[in-house]
């Protein structure tokens, strides 16, 4: 069995990481660590693990462990394990942004499956890619990869309010998110970093711009998100492209019917839809943010880096309509 902690163990994401590794074949949980709520059951503030788990929350690591999780937030990770230097021997999974960037200098591989899983089966060090940026980059991967992103990109993507932590804000109350939707950081949305390295790594050879218009749903969990940009190759094509380059992984999946966000909530799936108007290419990419965007994507990179199935207690359902 893999022994796992968890660090910041009171959010969205911990809590679908809870319950992804509660139910994981492989998995035993031996901590999830809380500032703010140690002490108190794991349950009481994840009700839905009510009669699965007597964990309690612990105020600091308790316990040997082959890997930990970090769900405590951006800018937090780096401080950890300052104040907790942990052995070589223990895996370490980030869903901060604290290492997703290669320029920052360090030994974590930017874990997105579609991209890097050799490099993932090797390391011990994984960062967890952003939700958008799973959503975008799994849009565009193949396009890259072909060298054929040689236009602007235009992205808009919507997703629910989830995706902006449990802690609460002015955008994010009932009250203000319900019946409403507006833009927020346009052109300069802090996943345009990564998004850019990845793409670059598959395309160095050509300079990639991207308009990003990220927008704030009233609904509560999935990202919308689609792309347009200029492509002469035909759709046919275009089609080829994508199923050859997604037929090894096993959670993105081609349609060809108009996709809604409900075919991918509750899973560790991207859907993705492709259409072709005259000389414009239009890519729509799916994804849940706190599963395939951050929880489920990280249980994913874990089965990975210990050999596991890739799907491993990630045969999640839906919550179908």
């Amino acid at each position: 069995m893999i022994r796992v902690g968890i660090i910041g163990g009171a959010g969205y994401t911990a809590g679908e990481l809870l319950r992804l590794l509660t139910f994981h074949p492989k998995v035993e949980i031996v901590f999830a660590q809380s500032n703010s709520q140690a002490g108190k059951p794991i349950h009481e503030l994840h009700p839905d693990l009510l009669g699965d788990t007597e964990l309690h929350f612990t105020p600091n690591p308790a316990g040997e462990v082959d890997v930990l999780f970090f769900c405590g937030g951006h800018g937090k990770t780096k401080p950890f394990l300052e104040a907790y230097p942990q052995a070589d021997k223990v895996s370490l999974i980030d869903l901060s942004r604290d290492f997703r960037l290669k320029h920052d200098g360090h030994s974590f591989i930017y874990g997105l499956p579609e991209l890097n899983r050799e490099a993932i089966t090797k390391s011990h060090q994984v960062a967890n890619p952003g939700c958008f940026a799973t959503a975008i980059q799994l849009a565009l991967l193949p396009l890259a990869d072909a060298g054929m992103l040689k236009s602007e990109v235009h992205v808009h993507a919507i997703t629910g309010s989830t995706g902006a932590g449990q802690q609460p804000s002015p955008t994010t109350h009932f009250s203000w998110r319900n019946n409403n939707v507006s833009i927020y950081k346009p052109f300069t949305h802090q996943h345009l970093g990564e998004i850019h390295q990845s793409l670059e790594q598959l395309q160095p050879q050509h300079p990639i711009s991207i308009n990003f218009l990220p927008v704030r749903g009233n609904f509560s969990r999935g990202i919308y998100a689609s792309a347009y940009l200029h492509l002469d190759m035909v759709e046919a094509a275009i089609q080829k492209l994508y199923q050859i380059y997604y037929q090894d992984h096993p959670f993105t999946h081609l349609t060809d019917s108009n996709p809604n966000l409900k075919q991918v909530v509750g899973t560790n799936k991207c859907v993705i839809h492709l259409q072709k108007h005259g000389n414009k290419f239009l890519v729509i990419s799916m994804i849940d943010n706190l599963l395939k965007g951050a929880a489920g994507q990280a249980v994913q990179n874990m089965n990975l880096m210990f050999g596991l199935e890739e799907t491993a207690g990630l045969q999640i359902k839906g919550i179908g309509f």
